[in-house]
């Protein structure tokens, strides 16, 4: 198929961004001020986080994608049957659709593919991807949304249905319980009764496991941790020392997520220039950057049911450490 058709097949519609920078400083303000220090693990992804991120998802001990992606394998025609055969797949965080193949696989052999929506931040990747789908889809139109998922989730309303809308690897899980409910509640009210949300959700196991995934023994993961430093030093003018920070990993039994941050080796103050703010951080003291909140099937659809979303369907690899569920608005 020639470039100018596939070209036709394609729209992408581009939201005007917030001011990265302007965001990043209100940001990390608001995280450094706090009793509890926090930094929002958005800020991990810029090119060399993102690069140690694909590292992580390689390892044996992190198992989140793998089975996310078995899981897909095997079970894509039996979501999509349950899903109602929906047209469109809108999917938040779409990045380069690494594992969106097997659903469209799956829309495609049952007849109901016609429109895939990726939503993500990055234009370059979304256009990169909407050209390789359309290609190896003849009959695919691609309507990407290049925006911040999370403050324009309602662009997602104008796409065609019926809609399944996937939000996959477990990213739901590093929202605090009440953003995710307000997110989730946003969610439903753009869901047709014909829509279902796909959701990726990894669930309770043993700690040793749990901390194992986000404390490898080769130290990806504590290096991708840092590398959060690395960006404040470049973009706000910060002077951490990454020496001087140690990664660590709990898992949280009364909250059931992981907890995941950075302990100052020693009592220390940084600067940020950009922000002419000096903060100071004592021995031993944990900047949290990331929780990874784990759930059950029980647990999940009283979540779904607080964000006005009733669960109708369940998929899980034969152990049982990761889900797939679909729900539907209420």
């Amino acid at each position: 198929m020639n470039r100018t058709t596939v070209a036709e097949r394609i729209e992408i519609e581009v939201r005007p961004p917030e001011n990265l920078t302007e965001a990043m400083a209100r940001d990390v303000r608001l995280g450094l001020s706090m009793d509890r220090k926090e930094l929002a693990p958005k800020y991990f992804y810029d090119e060399r986080g993102s690069r140690l991120f694909e590292r992580i998802t390689e390892l044996e001990e992190y198992y989140p994608t793998r089975l996310e992606r078995q899981i897909l394998a095997e079970e894509s025609p039996a979501m999509i049957a349950a899903a109602g055969e929906p047209c469109t797949l809108v999917e938040l965080g779409s990045g380069a659709a690494a594992k969106t193949g097997h659903l469209l696989d799956a829309m495609r052999d049952a007849g109901c593919m016609r429109t895939y929506v990726p939503v993500d931040i990055s234009e370059e990747i979304t256009r990169e991807t909407a050209e390789r789908l359309c290609r190896e889809y003849p009959a695919l139109e691609v309507r990407g949304l290049v925006c911040d998922f999370e403050r324009d989730l309602e662009l997602i309303a104008s796409a065609p249905g019926p809609r399944a809308v996937a939000f996959l690897g477990g990213t739901i899980g590093n929202f605090y319980p009440d953003a995710r409910r307000e997110f989730l509640s946003r969610i439903a009210s753009v869901l047709e009764p014909g829509d279902r949300l796909l959701l990726g959700t990894d669930l309770v196991k043993e700690r040793r496991r749990l901390e194992a995934a986000y404390d490898d023994s080769l130290g990806v993961t504590a290096e991708f941790n840092k590398n959060v430093l690395a960006v404040l030093n470049r973009e706000l003018g910060a002077d951490f020392d990454p020496v001087r920070f140690e990664h660590v990993a709990r898992y949280d039994d009364r909250k059931a997520w992981m907890e995941i941050g950075l302990r100052s080796i020693g009592d220390q103050w940084v600067r940020l220039e950009r922000l002419d703010l000096e903060v100071p951080f004592a021995d031993g003291e944990v900047m949290r950057t990331e929780i990874s909140a784990k759930f059950t099937r029980h647990r999940l659809e009283q979540v779904y049911a607080s964000a006005g979303l009733r669960m109708t369907d369940w998929f899980t690899d034969p152990g049982h450490d990761y889900a797939l569920s679909l729900a539907r608005p209420v």
